[in-house]
């Protein structure tokens, strides 16, 4: 007779092994004595003098905070400001057109776009996630302008309206590479219409919250600079830097939420020169938390030890916490930072820490992530902390 665990069996025993211990759920701090015990854990050196601020989401009471009124640099936690700014604007369930015609006038062809901030290089990615290909745009173009006009293209002009210029650029080479020179200009959309004749290639992107949470879950930093952009044009500001700065500071003040620390020179965190203060992130969190138009920031932060930026923490620094921590993660040399959701039993804390004094050495940045990781770990829990029964095997002949 052979004995062998069926598959629900090996679940079980895999959540078991995965379950805190008896000690474990002891380990977790009383909301008293977590202010002293995080003050002398933020004194590690490996944090060097970190901004850092926890928030009871259920009272709104700060627990603690260290240097949380100080402008540091953020990092892609910044990525949370365009998230929220470009929701601000558009509706989540928003599709982005690409449409390309044949233009009214000889020789030229129309582009008439809405932003669409994820159009593809790559067709085969653009088929598995349903986005606007570059490729599938340049191929139709040729084939439809054949097709319709019974000659080859070898010099086009084109008219253009709500395009990123990364996109045109890239929509030019593909045409130069297979022989097609092109001049182009920006037109309205309104001039768009007007000049538009026959349709060679028509496109629709995905939500803007699939967007939203792919760039918050896997901090995808070309994304994030779009669509803060995407938001300031839609608010009324300029499509550059200093529009994207005006758009956070007017998110910020609707939340009544001070910007004057804010300093913007991107949307996605790349830049040394962003600045932003542990507590306006926080009080940010904290308003958009349970707001249905924001629900795809929450939705896409990575899980700790689970899911995106996230999937390979905790598992070893702090495996009570895996599946607990909900976070925006944020790393430059010589910073480190993490802001999001921390789950601890029958409340939730929001968590800000920006480490940005850390020396720029990536065992450096290590070692941070891993003291915040235990740090977490410290508070973390989940709402029935109760071992998982053991199952019995059933056995089969």
């Amino acid at each position: 007779m052979i004995k062998r665990l069926r598959p629900l069996g090996l679940l079980l025993a895999f959540v078991l092994a995965l379950s805190p211990t008896p000690a474990q759920a002891l380990d977790k701090l009383a909301p008293g004595a977590i202010a002293a015990t995080f003050q002398s854990l933020s004194d590690s050196k490996f944090l060097a003098d970190p901004s850092m601020i926890l928030v009871d989401t259920k009272t709104g009471e700060i627990v603690f905070e260290r240097n949380s009124t100080q402008a540091r640099k953020p990092a892609s936690v910044i990525k949370l400001l365009s998230a929220t700014s470009v929701l601000s604007y558009i509706d989540a369930q928003k599709v982005f057109n690409t449409n390309i015609f044949l233009g009214t006038d000889p020789g030229t062809i129309v582009i008439n776009g809405e932003y669409d901030p994820w159009v593809s290089m790559i067709q085969s990615q653009a088929e598995k996630m349903g986005r606007t290909s570059l490729p599938r745009l340049g191929f139709n173009t040729i084939n439809r302008y054949k097709e319709i006009t019974g000659k080859k293209a070898t010099r086009l002009k084109i008219l253009y309206t709500g395009l990123f210029p990364q996109d045109l650029a890239n929509y030019q080479a593909f045409l130069k590479k297979r022989g097609i020179r092109t001049t182009a200009e920006k037109i309205t959309p309104e001039d768009a219409l007007l000049k538009s004749a026959d349709p060679l290639v028509l496109s629709v992107s995905p939500t803007l919250e699939t967007m939203v949470k792919w760039t918050i879950l896997w901090s995808d930093n070309v994304l994030a600079e779009r669509l803060a952009r995407l938001a300031a044009v839609t608010s009324g500001q300029a499509f550059n830097t200093q529009g994207v700065e005006n758009t956070f500071h007017t998110v910020l003040t609707s939340f009544g939420i001070d910007p004057d620390k804010i300093e913007v020179s991107d949307g996605s965190g790349l830049s040394k020169q962003n600045r932003v203060t542990a507590k306006a992130i926080a009080d940010l969190l904290m308003k958009i938390r349970n707001e249905p138009k924001y629900a795809s920031i929450y939705d896409g932060l990575p899980i700790g030890g689970v899911s995106g930026t996230l999937q390979n923490r905790f598992l070893t620094t702090a495996p009570q916490a895996v599946g607990l921590v909900h976070a925006k993660t944020g790393t430059l040399s010589g910073t480190v930072s993490l802001a999001g959701y921390v789950d601890s039993e029958d409340r939730q804390y929001i968590f800000v820490a920006i480490a940005d004094k850390i020396p720029r050495r990536y065992s450096a940045s290590e070692r941070a992530r891993d003291t915040l990781d235990r740090i977490l770990g410290k508070i973390a829990a989940p709402i029935f902390p109760e071992l998982v029964p053991v199952p019995t095997p059933v056995t089969t002949v």
